[in-house]
């Protein structure tokens, strides 16, 4: 239809442009024949020169009348319908009397054939003598103007109908992907998460089918992390539970031989415990943070001390693996607008992270300022982790080296959490690792509070 709309007046234009053309080139021709013969008469010695000019005319077939000074026709050539001695109308012989052309049309009664007539006066010293009529048929321009509108009209249909092809065939270009895109998004939402969208362009449709593809790959990924997550966190929580219950049972029914042997089931007791409120705590950390209502009690800390404390609470751990924790700290470091107590919980989970895959060597920790900002590395020398996996580590309930999950213990949750306070705090954190060497964890804080977290967070 917007074709249409454009087409239409366009060929309009191009009909009233030939028209325009045709009419002209006639009238020009008319006007050109009736100045030569008024010229002619009026500068004519002659008196027969009219009777002479009348049988040219008839042997050139150019149709011409002529009249006197009152209207009369004089002299005739092609044209029946009119008789000598007839009378043109009188706004005509006033015209002609002005030294005025007349142009018109003139319809014949027997075969209603149109003429374009143009008629000059015939002016002489004396005054105006008459006037010289010159007829052109307009046949020949109505039949050439017919012609023009069947073209313009075979053109536009012509065109039409190209333009209803093209836009089919790019519709259906443009509609099979996009259809192909809603059954696989349909089957992605059942629950089919290998179905995948075929590539066949690189261009936004491409763009769009990749990101489907990306969304099903991601949330394969992620109900399979969350498999494998409830399938830890049941393992992880009722081992702790297990021997909870197991070790009270023994307490109870006083099954010891010794007050060592009880101490040493209350300290078993004690540790699964802490386990297992830490586990809770992890789970109840994430809750609140996908809920957005994780609180910070901002204020100006000295992160060296908060390190040196979360060192401290490591050091336990880490001389039982047999592994040292060294700190480095450049002088005179500036405050932080943080919570102290989140930074703690930040810097034991890498802490715990490295020791847990840490079997030789140590941990070192370098402290540093640079511009504004305060920058702190943590690395390890443990078994590092493979390139491919380095993109999902900070994903909720990712592991790396799934198959020695249960050796190593943990939810997956400790790294994403630690990523969501990091930021919270208006801070930033990336890895870097080599399979078998270790790896390092390096954050950076402002060390102003001109951030997003200028004001408590509730």
């Amino acid at each position: 239809m917007l074709f249409l709309i454009v087409l239409l007046p366009v060929g309009f234009v191009i009909e009233r442009i030939f028209s325009g053309f045709y009419f002209n080139e006639v009238r020009d021709q008319n006007e050109q024949l009736s100045a030569h013969y008024a010229n002619v008469l009026a500068t004519a010695p002659n008196a027969n020169i009219i009777p002479m000019m009348e049988m040219m005319a008839g042997f050139s077939q150019v149709k011409l009348y002529i009249v006197d000074s009152r209207g009369q026709i004089i002299a005739i050539s092609g044209v029946p319908d009119l008789i000598k001695g007839e009378s043109v109308p009188v706004e005509e012989t006033t015209t002609l009397s002005q030294g005025k052309a007349i142009e018109k049309v003139y319809v014949e009664s027997a075969t209603a054939k149109r003429y374009l007539v143009f008629g000059t006066p015939i002016v002489s010293k004396g005054g105006v003598l008459g006037g010289v009529y010159v007829m052109s048929s307009l046949e020949g321009i109505d039949q050439s103007l017919q012609k023009v509108r069947e073209m313009l009209t075979l053109a536009g249909l012509g065109a039409f109908f190209l333009a209803v092809g093209v836009t089919y065939i790019l519709s259906k270009k443009l509609s099979n992907p996009l259809i192909q895109m809603e059954k696989a998004a349909r089957k992605i939402a059942k629950g089919d998460l290998n179905t995948r969208v075929k590539l066949t362009s690189t261009d936004e449709i491409g763009s769009l089918a990749q990101a489907i593809n990306d969304l099903a790959f991601d949330l394969q990924r992620y109900r399979d992390t969350r498999k494998e997550f409830f399938a830890n966190i049941s393992h992880e929580l009722r081992t702790p539970i297990t021997y909870v219950e197991g070790y009270a049972k023994v307490l109870k029914d006083k099954l010891y031989e010794s007050e060592q042997e009880k101490d040493q089931y209350l300290s078993i007791i004690h540790d699964e415990s802490i386990r297992l409120s830490r586990m809770i705590g992890d789970l109840f950390d994430l809750s609140k943070i996908d809920e957005g209502k994780i609180s910070l009690q901002l204020e100006w800390n000295d992160v060296t001390e908060v390190m040196e404390g979360a060192i401290q609470k490591a050091t336990i751990q880490a001389k039982e693996k047999g592994l040292n924790i060294q700190l480095n700290v450049q002088d005179k470091l500036p405050l932080v607008y943080c919570d102290g107590n989140r930074m703690t919980q930040i810097f034991i989970n890498l802490l715990d992270n490295a020791i847990r895959y840490t079997d030789k060597g140590g941990i070192y920790v370098e402290m540093w300022q640079e511009d504004l900002q305060i920058k702190i590395a943590m690395k390890d020398t443990g078994m590092g982790i493979p390139e491919k996996e380095l993109p999902y580590i900070f994903d909720r309930f990712y592991r790396v080296e799934k198959s020695r999950s249960r050796q190593f213990g943990g939810t997956g949750l400790g790294l994403a959490i630690v990523k969501d306070l990091v930021e919270l705090q208006g801070g930033d954190i990336l890895v870097s690792s080599i399979l078998g060497k270790g790896t390092r964890f390096e954050l950076t804080f402002p060390t102003t509070s001109e951030t997003s977290i200028g004001e408590d967070e509730e």
